[in-house]
């Protein structure tokens, strides 16, 4: 079984929202039908990053870096070119 980090980019505001599941597609779907109450209200979303683990803990530390100053930062190194677009 895999573990994701993921990005989304809202098309409503640009704002970025970073999570984590061993289910991606589902857990994406939930974000845009608006069963997430941190995300509902910025839909719809698009993914634009992920990563697979093969360890939970791994996938929740690297989604906890990516969500600090340093992993902003990372992300922004990381897709430059599709954030300056």
């Amino acid at each position: 079984m895999f573990y994701y980090v993921y990005i989304l980019k809202s098309q409503k505001d640009s704002s970025l929202y970073i999570g984590y599941t061993s289910d991606l597609i589902k857990r994406f779907t939930q974000h845009n039908n608006g069963e997430s109450t941190a995300t509902k209200p910025f839909r719809p979303y698009t993914l634009i990053f992920y990563e697979a683990f093969l360890n939970k803990a791994d996938a929740k530390n690297r989604g906890e870096y990516l969500k600090s100053g340093y992993g902003r930062r990372t992300i922004k190194s990381m897709l430059r070119k599709y954030l300056d677009t």
